[in-house]
């Protein structure tokens, strides 16, 4: 079958060819991979030759925002039959520390896990695989135009569900399930983790706003207006002055993955207020902060900053969860966070393809019935 590898002798993305998988256990299914959504992980594998292969191998199978068709299940499957669909978790525990042997290798101790795609663990960018029932979730049919969004917003469900966890623990007269409710979000960075997270939030009765550098005509932004949510072009403000412009912020996800632009931010914090960060910095640039006047800020105002990283079964659920109802209030707008499609032959062209007006790439496995959901 044909998969699209990291070779590690060349640090090159090839198309190659790879042994079709085989169910060996009877806890295990096999899926037809349908399409994977591509994010900058992979367009770092491209650039960088960023990814370990698996031990005994000379290629690394890339690809970790999978959607797929159940063909095959093992003797002792329980949860799925063959023709569901259905998405896979990422991460692979140590088995070792508590959170693996638990099914929560996102927040693994010691840090011997391995990833889809990325770290040791072939990906699905490829015609089929096999995996443990333990690391799937079942997606409905009404959401096969948008499955692919799981694995992203997944990372979301984790943000979030921690935020709210931590505040409503130290916060004794709020509840999880209202906590967001009437409170004041800013999603910085608009790219498909800051969009599903706007949406996230808007579901859960937060005030939202977006914060980027693209014009107020662009799709990204209009994705946002039509889910209730504000914009703001970062070109056009003093991130130092937000708190001044919007009032009170009790919420901050960031998902730029700029650094600068990450500390700033924690300038606009209102009292009380959690900051999560999700996107990930590269290169050695150095930050400049007042380091003084920041933590006076965070210990006088009572302020939360921390980062979030990768999802587990229950935040893919939960992202199911939330496409859906995403679905029933606003319709088609879910599917056009999808701005491209395209054949897995096309995928150097695919992995090329950044710019304002194109928010989250996909590429197909297997051709759906209509190319943009």
């Amino acid at each position: 079958m044909k998969a699209i590898s990291l070779l590690d002798e060349t640090r090159q993305v090839e198309l190659t060819d790879m042994p079709e998988p085989a169910i060996s256990q009877p806890n295990q299914l096999k899926i037809r991979i349908i399409e994977i959504g591509i994010c900058g992980t992979d367009r770092e594998q491209v650039v960088a030759g960023y990814g370990e292969v698996p031990q005994g191998t000379n290629k690394l199978v890339i690809g970790h925002e999978m959607f797929g068709e159940v063909v095959e299940v093992g003797a002792d499957v329980k949860a799925f039959a063959v023709g569901d669909y259905a998405v896979l978790t990422v991460r692979r525990g140590c088995g070792q520390c508590t959170p693996c042997l638990s099914n929560r290798s996102d927040l693994c101790y010691t840090g011997l896990f391995t990833e889809r795609g990325i770290k040791g663990k072939h990906g699905f960018e490829t015609e089929y695989v096999v995996d443990e029932e333990q690391y799937a979730v079942k997606v409905p049919q009404e959401l096969r135009s948008v499955g692919v969004l799981t694995e992203p917003l997944s990372v979301v469900e984790k943000a979030v569900e921690e935020a709210v966890a931590i505040q409503t623990a130290r916060l004794p007269q709020e509840k999880e399930g209202t906590w967001l409710i009437g409170k004041r979000a800013l999603v910085a960075g608009l790219g498909p983790i800051g969009i599903l997270a706007a949406i996230a939030l808007r579901l859960r009765g937060a005030e939202v706003i977006g914060l980027d550098i693209v014009d107020e005509t662009n799709k990204r932004p209009e994705i946002l207006r039509r889910i209730g949510a504000g914009y703001i072009d970062g070109r056009k403000v003093d991130t130092h002055k937000l708190d001044e412009q919007l009032g009170q912020i009790d919420f901050i996800l960031e998902a730029t993955g700029v650094a600068q632009l990450s500390f700033e931010l924690i300038d606009a914090l209102g009292v009380n207020g959690i900051y999560v960060m999700t996107g990930i910095a590269h290169g050695d640039r150095p930050v400049c902060i007042t380091g003084a006047t920041m933590m006076q800020q965070m210990v006088l105002m009572n302020q939360i900053v921390m980062g979030s990283v990768n999802a587990s079964t229950v935040h893919y659920a939960q992202a199911v969860s939330d496409l859906e109802k995403a679905k029933a209030k606003w319709g088609s707008l879910v599917d056009e966070i999808i701005t491209a499609r395209m054949p897995y032959q096309q995928y150097r062209e695919a992995l090329d393809l950044r710019s304002e007006d194109h928010i989250k790439t996909v590429l197909q496995w297997v051709q759906q019935d209509n190319p943009l959901g």
